[in-house]
């Protein structure tokens, strides 16, 4: 396998940017994607968490405590396959999605070295920040109906809204247009930008001190990925939960498991209510298995991508290795 030396951020052709961030998308999906379920249950919880279990209005939904008590909550009556539900969307986003991260980081990276007058100039932080921002960008508007389709999927129980994958895309381009596969975008784009941009400045940043550490791996690719995630995941995670709630909007708000979710017509709307309804908390609803969740995930996606991308480099010899021609 061949070293690439450097940062590997900038090596390698397009193709094999594409292939390794597809890969890393691909592998890391499916070992989180539970989590993932779970966290969009709590998300989509709506009683005051002010108020006692007993007086909460549940509209006949079930009441999540907690990470283990969903998953006991979801194994017991959905069984092992609740766990995996939107998983198929799911891992065409999150392939598609690492795909168009990667590659537009990549290219973003490259254009930023070539700016007139500030050639490999500009802080490392600054230029990852940006190309960071970039990728997630790029990524999650080409990609973010397959992430809808994840969510609702997801937040089905047993009565099933959706029979098949097929049924979703035809039933919401008749019921909602083809503006409902874009539901929730805003918030999307305003908790992607930050997010992505404060994930790629710490991944730089730490990734080359940490690895002079001992690590499991033998780098700081995934220690680095750890930190940046869960730094990056705090900060944004407000619109994260906006965007999952107006996801579900539509007529077939009060079909999921949890069927009083309120109706919001916007990102302001929506922050207003969950405010007014379940106060500050109700903002960081399933923050806790998102961490969990977004720890592993991030440390798999970029140690898988930066291993893939060694692979795909070493299989197309010494020159692909060198070459960061075209943007």
């Amino acid at each position: 396998m061949a070293s690439t030396g450097g940062r590997l951020k900038d090596k390698g052709s397009r193709l094999q940017v594409v292939a390794a961030g597809a890969t890393a998308g691909l592998i890391s999906r499916f070992v989180v994607a539970p989590l993932d379920v779970v966290k969009i249950r709590l998300q989509l919880q709506t009683h005051p968490l002010s108020k006692s279990t007993a007086s909460a209005d549940l509209g006949g939904a079930p009441l999540y405590k907690g990470t283990l008590s969903t998953i006991r909550h979801i194994l017991q009556h959905e069984g092992i396959t609740g766990l995996w539900k939107g998983n198929v969307p799911a891992e065409l986003m999150y392939v598609c999605y690492s795909a168009v991260q990667f590659a537009t980081y990549r290219s973003t990276t490259l254009l930023l070295q070539r700016i007139p007058g500030q050639e490999g100039q500009l802080p490392p932080a600054v230029e990852s920040f940006v190309a960071g921002a970039a990728g997630g960008a790029a990524a999650t508007a080409s990609t973010y109906p397959l992430d809808l389709l994840r969510t609702r999927f997801a937040a089905q129980g047993n009565e099933r809204v959706y029979p098949s994958l097929r049924r979703a895309v035809v039933d919401i381009y008749r019921d909602e247009g083809l503006t409902g596969y874009f539901r929730g975008l805003g918030p999307g784009l305003g908790q992607i930008i930050p997010y992505m941009g404060t994930f790629f400045a710490a991944y730089e940043t730490l990734r080359i001190p940490l690895g002079k550490l001992e690590m499991p791996f033998g780098t700081g690719d995934a220690a680095a990925g750890v930190v940046a995630s869960v730094t990056a995941k705090t900060v944004t995670f407000p619109l994260d939960l906006v965007r999952k709630r107006i996801q579900v909007q539509g007529p077939t708000r009060e079909k999921y498991v949890f069927k009083n979710i309120p109706e919001y017509t916007g990102a302001i709307s929506a922050l207003r209510t969950i405010l007014a309804r379940e106060g500050f908390k109700g903002l960081y609803r399933g923050l806790t298995v998102s961490l969990l969740k977004a720890a592993p995930a991030s440390a798999m996606t970029m140690w898988t991508y930066e291993q893939a991308l060694r692979f795909y480099i070493g299989l197309g010899g010494t020159d692909s290795a060198a070459e960061v021609q075209g943007v």
